[in-house]
């Protein structure tokens, strides 16, 4: 509901414009808001007025005016004055705070129903007729866009074809994850709005939800430019560190949850096996979409199997960065060897030694192969452990 803060502002507004003074109780006779040079009423004239027949009346040169939610009194609204101008501001008043009230409610409501859409709270028939009671339209091309907001990090880095811009000395913003997320909520809110279509809202902490309208169900390329910018702005002017991913576009409202739950899953792929990357898209998942979706027995079947006994958490960091950049290279020595300015010798002394380890020598394309979907597999049994 509206808070004493936005009535404030409100009132204040009006006086300027006005040269009249106001003041708002509840039913009771308490003060919600009132402007610099106001002298509330009595609590019990008030209390009288608000549950008397009449929707307004002059008391001296005070004009009381009941603010209506649905039909009933909801807030009593006081002007000073002593003419039918005073009287005929004071209405004016009462219907912009009315207009408030209607508004504030239905964003409310908006956002109470599509939480209970995108967790599937919501029979077909409930989704259709709530849809056009708040109208929202119930088709049209749409994809739900997930943002993950997170304050920055002293130890972020600061290079990298992906990595966000930050504080340039990479100090913290001070910031907690309730602040980050009311920044990056704020930011969003600039940046999308119902009048275009498009709606936000939050399921979960640490995380905002974009319901985007789009032109047509093959705007892919609009999709991914725009989780790009906002994750772009969300970095350089809230200063938050935030992750971006979609599902795919659906043309009915009631789908909303399925392109939810492929942007979730899409966060989840993304945090295990892509983690340089900000945006992610359901539709380009590769490997990790296969991966995430195994069942967990196969999982230790397959580790099992590849490597026995030999845990591949024990691969030293070193070790891991000389693998990685010898995948990016396909599998070239010298190009590898450059790269990470040692000797071909010390490379290829790396690499029979991950042999000796493990079995496998990742110079054949075939070990390769196994080795860096071994190490996903891998990746994701610790994922499943840290979330378990």
């Amino acid at each position: 509901m509206l808070t004493s803060q936005i009535i404030k502002n409100c009132l204040e507004e009006m006086s300027a414009i006005t040269r009249t003074q106001f003041c708002v109780q509840d039913l009771n006779g308490n003060v919600i808001a009132a402007t610099a040079q106001m002298a509330p009423p009595e609590a019990a004239m008030v209390s009288g007025f608000a549950h008397s027949a009449v929707d307004s009346q002059i008391i001296g040169t005070s004009y009381l005016l009941k603010v209506l939610d649905d039909g009933d009194p909801f807030y009593i609204l006081t002007a000073t004055g002593s003419s039918d101008y005073t009287y005929m501001v004071a209405k004016m008043v009462a219907g912009q705070l009315q207009s408030l009230i209607t508004a504030y409610k239905e964003r409310l409501d908006r956002g109470n129903f599509f939480q209970n859409l995108l967790l599937d709270n919501l029979l077909a028939v409930d989704i259709h007729n709530r849809a056009r009671k708040l109208h929202i339209p119930a088709s049209g091309p749409r994809a739900v866009v997930v943002f993950d907001i997170a304050p920055w990090k002293a130890e972020r880095p600061g290079t990298g074809e992906d990595a966000g811009p930050g504080p340039a000395d990479g100090r913290e913003t001070g910031r907690g994850p309730l602040e980050a997320e009311a920044a990056a909520a704020q930011l969003l809110s600039g940046l999308f709005s119902s009048q275009g279509g498009d709606y936000l809202t939050e399921v979960e902490e640490n995380s905002v939800i974009l319901i985007k309208s789009l032109s047509s169900e093959e705007e892919y390329e609009e999709l991914e430019q725009c989780a790009r910018t906002a994750v772009d702005m969300l970095g350089t002017e809230a200063m938050v560190d935030a992750r971006a991913a979609y599902g795919t576009i659906v043309t009915e409202l009631r789908d909303l949850s399925k392109s939810y739950k492929e942007a979730r899953m899409a966060m989840d792929v993304g945090q295990i096996f892509y983690a340089g990357r900000k945006v992610l898209s359901y539709n380009e998942l590769g490997i990790g979409r296969l991966i995430y979706q195994l069942p967990v027995n196969l999982c230790r079947m397959f580790l099992q199997e590849i490597f026995g006994d030999y845990d591949p958490a024990a691969i030293d960091q070193e070790s891991l960065a000389t693998i990685q950049t010898f995948f990016d290279n396909n599998l070239n020595v010298s190009e590898t060897s450059r790269q990470l300015f040692i000797h071909r010798n010390t490379l290829v002394y790396r690499m029979e030694k991950l042999q000796k380890a493990t079995g496998l020598d990742i110079r054949a394309f075939e070990d390769a192969m196994t080795f860096r979907i071994a190490l996903m597999v891998s990746d994701y049994m610790k994922f499943l452990e840290r979330k378990g």
